[in-house]
């Protein structure tokens, strides 16, 4: 017998104050075939829990990246793909620790949501299977709890300095189409990883963190943006360094695969 509590579902104003825009921003969406609500038989549209995810990459898209509604329904529409072969043991493992952060300072789900500007469901299935949120919302979360993505890895199974091709640990991330390698281990003043990025992959809203990052374009396209107007579009060969507590969000806009080298100091990813 399933006993888990249905999806929450939101009215319109709701869903528009959730994602920050009016709710006629949501009517001409809908109208452009980007997002399909669910209807009351009075009409009355209501929005669960995936469909607010989409909602955000939408103005993400929109808004961030810019893109037309032909582009962004191409987006949407790419199929998502894990680019890592043991992605749902790390995401169980990151579900784990996920729960016993919250549960060993003893917060209810509630608790944790509300401060982070997550649903309460979202917070349960993100705990439940590594699932639900988006990259930059763990970042946040893993800084609410004091911690890094680095750290919420787990420890590597040796700290040698040399890392062969090929024997990278992951980060398990919640989204599909990101993955991304750890290329240093043991006690060090800076993260180093490799992005590797799906065609449409983004970080699915902004982050910040303390420190200071260089990153590189090895195969691709990417786009960052900084503190939400100063755009960098980058291809093989451009680098970019800024200060971490500029908000940044980012995408793949190549219609192939994007790598990038991104180091971090101190270690705060």
């Amino acid at each position: 017998m399933d006993t888990r509590p249905p999806p929450q579902l939101l009215r319109i104003a709701q869903a528009a104050q959730a994602i920050g825009v009016a709710p006629s921003t949501l009517r001409l969406w809908e109208t452009q075939g980007l997002i399909a609500p669910h209807r009351r038989a009075s009409g009355q549209r209501l929005y669960d829990d995936d469909q607010i995810r989409q909602l955000k990459q939408i103005a993400f898209l929109r808004h961030e990246q810019g893109l037309n509604p032909a582009a962004i329904r191409a987006n949407l529409s790419q199929p998502p793909r894990d680019a890592e072969g043991g992605q749902d043991a790390g995401r169980a493992r990151l579900a784990r620790q996920l729960r016993s952060l919250r549960q060993d300072r003893g917060k209810t789900l509630e608790q944790v949501a509300r401060p982070m500007g997550l649903s309460i469901s979202a917070l349960s299935q993100l705990e439940r299977t590594g699932t639900g949120i988006s990259l930059s919302a763990l970042v946040d979360l893993a800084q609410y709890y004091g911690t890094t993505l680095s750290q919420l890895a787990g420890p590597a199974a040796a700290q040698s300095p040399l890392i062969r091709a090929g024997s990278e640990r992951c980060i398990p991330v919640p989204v599909s189409g990101v993955r991304v390698e750890v290329l240093a281990e043991g006690e060090r003043q800076m993260d180093c990883h490799r992005f590797i990025l799906d065609p449409g992959a983004t970080s699915e809203g902004r982050y910040e963190h303390d420190g200071e990052e260089f990153l590189t374009v090895i195969e691709g396209h990417f786009r960052i943006i900084l503190d939400g107007t100063e755009t960098h579009e980058l291809r093989p060969g451009d680098s970019l360094y800024f200060a971490s507590r500029r908000p940044h969000s980012w995408a793949n806009i190549a219609p192939t695969r994007t790598v990038v080298l991104w180091i971090n100091t101190p270690p705060t990813f």
